[in-house]
This record gives C-alpha cells, structure tokens and sequence, in this order.
C-alpha cells in the first residue's frame, strides 16, 4: 500500500510571452536621401517583481546607415534605446511572487528593424520583438511513497570479473573486416 509526501521545489509557476512592435524616430543633421541599411545589436534586459507583475528593463543599440547630399555621401547614426515593458504572467497553483521567486527573461525574437522612412531630417523606424518570461517559485508536489524495499542486486567481486576475462581464447582482430 503506498502513501504520500510532499516535497517542497522550485518550478515554474508562470509562464507568458509578449510581442512588442514599438515606433521610435532619431532627427539627424543631414536631410537623409536613402535607407541604406538598419541593423540591432547589444540587445540587453533583466526582469524584476512589481507587485503581481513582472517588469522588464532592456536596451539595444539602433544602426542607420543612410545617404545625403543626393546620394553622393553617407553616414550611420546609432543610437541607443531603453524600454520598460510589464508583463501580468498568470501563476500556476495559488503560488505568489515572494522575494524568493526567481524571474527569467528570454528573447524568443530578437529585436529586428521592419520599416524604415524619412521625412525631412526625421528617420522612423519600427522595431519588433517578442519576450519571454518564467517566474520560478516555490511550489509543494505530492509524491506516492511504497513500503515496500526494492530488491537488492547481486555484485560479483572484481577478481570473478578477472577471471571471466581469462576465459577468452583468441581476439580475431580482422573480425569486422570479414562481416
């Protein structure tokens, strides 16, 4: 007959993503002419607990290579952009942020430039992404326990495993050449 224990673990107790699709603007000195190019890098976040919700605070780097003086010269403006998203992840099991909750934060999609245009001195662009997040919690499992003892395994002791080895007449070492 079994019975049951609880254990006390950590686990995921929550779990969300969101997509994000955000329009930003950089005004340059030159009046641009074309887009030649946008590109994302040093993407950086961290979660933390606010109250029932998860906040995110990230940044990355934005890139804008562009031509001016009627395509006859080019420059890259970068620029760096600080978001502060909040998330209201569902918690499994009547668990709750505490103090001791762990948040963790993936990007599913990195930030990506969608769309680029000039009016004037004024670039705007368009930036997509998806985040993830996890809240790790304490949470209690309740786990069948049996009575009754498995069965002990019999051992042989290293010199019968020496002997077995003895027993071997001839190694055939052009065995797998003939199969």
């Amino acid at each position: 007959m079994a019975f049951y224990k609880e254990i006390v673990t950590k686990a995921v107790v929550g779990k969300g993503k969101k997509y994000f699709k955000n329009n930003y603007s950089i005004e340059v000195q030159d009046k641009p002419s074309t887009i030649l190019g946008c590109w994302i890098i040093n993407h950086k976040f961290k979660g933390y607990k606010v109250e029932n919700k998860v906040g995110v605070d990230g940044s990355f780097d934005i890139n804008i290579w562009y031509s001016y003086d009627n395509d006859s010269k080019t420059s890259v403006i970068n620029k760096n952009i600080s978001y502060n998203d909040i998330f209201n992840v569902k918690v499994r099991d009547d668990a709750t942020l505490s103090n001791d909750t762990d948040i963790i934060v993936r990007s599913l999609k990195q930030p990506t430039c969608l769309d680029v245009k000039l009016e004037n001195n004024i670039i705007s662009f368009d930036i997509e992404k998806e985040l993830g997040v996890e809240i790790v919690g304490e949470t209690k499992m309740k786990i069948a326990v049996e009575e009754d003892e498995e069965p002990w395994d019999e051992l042989t002791s290293d010199s019968d495993i020496d002997e077995s080895l003895n027993d071997i007449d001839e190694i055939d070492e052009n065995y797998l050449e003939k199969h």
